[in-house]
């Protein structure tokens, strides 16, 4: 097995991850959301970044990957499927599985550490 990147760094400083310019969030129901990310690690099974959006609402969903997801700044709240929501805020720690849809109501720009990872194993 691989060893482990040292990523403490990444977390630490998730504020302070310069991201590139935002463009728009494909699929908006309202608002006009712009968003940006940064891979900071990447190998066959894991990515590790910060992923950022501006106010509005939009679809998800995650096919063929999980995600791990730490909010560190902003406001809004994921409906899921089957109705249940979850309040997005700084400190806030979600996760969705593979096949998992729902939407985004994002009230203040919100910033989040993400690890995505698949189930495959090579």
């Amino acid at each position: 097995m691989a060893a482990i990147p040292d990523l403490t760094t990444y977390v630490r400083d998730a504020l302070a991850v310069d991201l590139p310019a935002a463009t728009p969030r494909p699929g908006a129901t309202a608002g006009d959301p712009h968003e940006a990310a940064t891979v900071l690690h990447e190998d066959a099974h894991l990515q590790l970044g910060v992923w950022e959006v501006s106010p509005g609402t939009f679809p998800g969903s995650r096919a063929g990957y999980n995600e791990l997801m730490i909010v560190v700044r902003g406001a809004g709240t994921i409906t899921e499927a089957n109705g249940d929501q979850v309040a997005l805020a700084p400190g806030t720690v979600y996760v969705t599985r593979d096949g998992w849809t729902g939407e985004w109501e994002i009230t203040e720009s919100l910033r989040k550490v993400f690890v995505i990872w698949d189930d495959r194993r090579g």
